[in-house]
């Protein structure tokens, strides 16, 4: 199935995300003072690829489809776990976003901890989500859901992609992870 392909693979570019997330929250414990900009372009590709660009996907159709047609337990797949986990990582980026600030107002150890806890937040997060979707919600919907409902998916994932493609998305989101795993030893 094309989307679920699709979506597959922005995981694995997600994950790269993760790992630079990760990395450079070590540094900031190895004793290295935070590089705040490249914290905000993690933000930014959080934001812009995994949220808008990535969650949109699944919120706005497959995630619509499989809560509209699969009864309970595609509701409550969706709705009390996929979505609330969605949330999370957007408290998660916002709590990053809100110590990076306190930082270059202040720049001590205590906003230090909050940057690293809001990253590495979302880090743990996004690996056990990405997990969960990859492994059981995909596979599930693409068993549950009727050939002409995972065709519709398919079409409108499309067109979304199409879309992002001429608004530029994901070559900007994707030169920033390039940027950035190179920065942080990621490959």
């Amino acid at each position: 199935m094309y989307s679920v392909e699709l979506m597959v693979a922005e995981h694995d570019n997600i994950l790269k995300l993760i790992q630079v997330v990760e990395n450079a929250c070590c540094k900031i414990i190895d004793g290295e003072e935070p590089v705040t900009e490249d914290f905000e372009k993690m933000i930014y590709f959080a934001r812009n690829y995994a949220d808008k660009h990535h969650h949109g996907k699944e919120e706005q159709v497959l995630f619509a489809e499989m809560t509209n047609n699969l009864g309970k337990i595609g509701t409550n797949l969706i709705q009390h776990g996929m979505l609330v986990e969605h949330d999370l990582g957007r408290l998660h980026i916002s709590d990053l976003e809100d110590s990076i600030k306190l930082y270059r107002e202040n720049p001590v150890t205590l906003h230090k901890l909050g940057m690293i806890g809001g990253a590495s937040g979302y880090a743990v997060l996004l690996k056990r989500h990405i997990g969960k979707e990859n492994e059981v919600i995909y596979p599930y919907a693409e068993k549950s859901l009727s050939k002409e409902i995972l065709e519709s998916v398919d079409e409108r994932v499309r067109v979304f992609e199409e879309e992002a493609t001429e608004q530029g998305v994901q070559e900007h989101c994707l030169g920033i992870l390039k940027e950035l795993t190179g920065k942080y030893g990621v490959e």
